[in-house]
């Protein structure tokens, strides 16, 4: 195996583009050292990005957040700029792992990894989150619902990684939430998830909305007419009834050892009612 450790994007993009073999981007590590361990994996060539700049720091801009794809989810939870403007975003990024987890895993990796159950991705997609990805072929921004394709499967061409998650400027009135269930209290890969985020107008109504479900679908689901259900009202028990029927529309999951589909498939809803709940009131709805 062989080990790079590059110090720009575009040597990381010239070695991933050029591999042979199987190549793969060591961001935190906490997914890929474990599959090497347990043999799911044997690289060819592991690109290290940490140590190259555009990777490692949170930028505020006048449009947003730049969060780079070797940032740490303890570093996302030092940033009070970013928890303020995003408290569900963090939270989902805070709940991958252990606190020593925390130390080294990333958003860019939580997302690349392509698990139907990641934490940080619902709570992203619901933000409006996009990922800046960097290729043989040059730089282009893409919807973070559009990186994973499948499980473990992601759109990136050969050669392109992921530099960084970027985050728009929060509107006013605006809320975002993300909740999971998981079987134990902590440290454990959700069952359900769903993200939401709201904007309110100066009635107090929901203007605008985007719900996602996790863990409920091969891949994140957007789902519309979940946001469409609580649209035009101050999340009354019709509204949230209308979004967790939705919600249950929506999924798509499978029977294993952590939940049938029946369960999946209801708990969605809830999930989805209490995390807009709690958006709506992080927006400073009453």
């Amino acid at each position: 195996m062989r080990y790079e450790a590059p110090t720009t994007t575009r040597e990381a993009v010239s070695l991933m583009a050029k591999a042979k073999g199987k190549a793969f981007v060591l961001a935190g590590g906490t997914d890929l050292l474990v599959r090497m361990k347990s043999g799911v994996i044997e690289p060819d060539l592991i690109v290290d990005i940490k140590r190259i700049e555009a990777t490692q720091s949170i930028k505020q801009t006048a449009g947003g957040f730049r969060i780079g794809a070797a940032v740490s989810g303890a570093a996302m939870a030092k940033s009070a700029a970013l928890c303020k403007a995003w408290p569900g975003v963090v939270e989902a990024a805070n709940l991958i792992g252990s606190d020593q987890i925390q130390g080294r895993c990333t958003i860019a990796g939580n997302l690349c990894n392509a698990s139907p159950a990641a934490d940080s991705v619902p709570a992203m997609v619901a933000a409006g989150a996009k990922a800046v990805v960097v290729g043989p072929k040059g730089r282009r921004t893409v919807a973070v619902e559009k990186i994973a394709t499948a499980p473990g499967k992601t759109s990136l061409a050969k050669g392109e990684i992921v530099e960084a998650i970027t985050l728009p400027k929060r509107p006013a009135k605006t809320g975002d939430a993300y909740l999971r269930f998981i079987p134990r209290s902590e440290m454990d890969i959700a069952v359900v998830s769903a993200g939401v985020c709201l904007t309110l107008n100066a009635k107090g109504e929901i203007s605008k909305a985007r719900v996602v479900l996790g863990a409920v679908a091969a891949t994140v689901v957007l789902v519309p007419q979940a946001a469409k259900a609580i649209i035009g009202s101050r999340l009354d028990d019709d509204a949230l009834a209308e979004l967790a029927a939705a919600c249950g529309k929506a999924c798509k999951p499978i029977n294993d050892m952590r939940g049938t589909i029946e369960f999946r498939t209801d708990v969605a809803g809830v999930l989805a009612r209490r995390a807009a709940k709690i958006a709506y009131q992080r927006a400073g709805g009453k």
